[in-house]
């Protein structure tokens, strides 16, 4: 792999896990951060791990209005992106979401309608530029098992990542043969920050994994969906038949 490598969402594990994993073979690793925030950590760790160049912009997620300029600025001082990362999101605070409204429409907007954004510019960013070899770019999104079927204690954020799951999957399919590979990566419970103080679900994974799992789909090529770990494929695939009794009192 080479050429830019964008992390929306740089200060993310996940995010700077990938960006490390692809640095030495990258032309530029930008990491697209909120406005205001100190990411000289995470690129540091980028250069260190063999990043020829490393670039910190500004990205407000949540600005959808902005998502065509941040892309298009990237490109015009970097070059293509050949690979794009979408690593930002929040967890949210469902007791306060099942009470707010406001809180509801936080969650729903970052997780969902922001992903749905830029995946839209990305997707038809890349799919205009000319073919490279029969490639125009990879693109990652982080869909999750919680969108698989949601449950009652956390079905604010699982309603949008189903939202987003749905999407990408759609997309996805719209992308079948143009050259773009979407990648629908779907992790179940990941220790780190956004997790800190839960208790682990079964078959949890570091973010180390997660970019693992990641970083050998995009070099490898593969199913479009990718489960982390892959054991969560089949322990989903009878989520369906669960009585909504028995569901209902399942986890997050």
């Amino acid at each position: 792999m080479s050429g830019v490598v964008a992390v929306f969402g740089g200060r993310s594990e996940i995010g700077v896990a990938i960006a490390t994993r692809l640095a030495g073979a990258a032309s530029c690793v930008v990491l697209a951060v909120r406005p205001g925030t100190d990411a000289a950590v995470e690129a540091d760790a980028v250069r260190a791990a063999g990043a020829e160049r490393v670039e910190v912009v500004a990205f407000d997620a949540d600005d959808v209005a902005t998502h065509r300029g941040v892309v298009a600025g990237i490109e015009e001082w970097a070059g293509p992106i050949e690979t794009a990362v979408l690593a930002f999101g929040v967890l949210g605070d469902q007791a306060l979401a099942e009470r707010d409204e406001a809180e509801v429409s936080r969650i729903l907007h970052t997780d969902f309608v922001a992903q749905a954004s830029l995946l839209t510019v990305l997707a038809d960013v890349m799919r205009g530029r000319p073919a490279t070899d029969r490639r125009r770019g990879s693109i990652v999104a982080f869909s999750s098992v919680a969108g698989v079927r949601v449950r009652r204690a956390n079905y604010v954020y699982g309603s949008a990542k189903a939202g987003l799951d749905g999407f990408a999957s759609g997309l996805a399919d719209a992308l079948h043969g143009s050259g773009v590979d979407l990648v629908i990566a779907r992790p179940g419970f990941v220790i780190g920050r956004m997790t800190r103080g839960m208790k682990p679900a079964v078959f949890s994974s570091t973010a180390d994994q997660v970019a693992d799992a990641v970083v050998s789909r995009l070099r490898n090529g593969g199913a479009p969906v990718l489960w982390i770990p892959w054991q969560l494929r089949a322990m989903f695939s009878i989520a369906p038949v669960i009585p909504r009794a028995a569901w209902r009192r399942m986890p997050r």
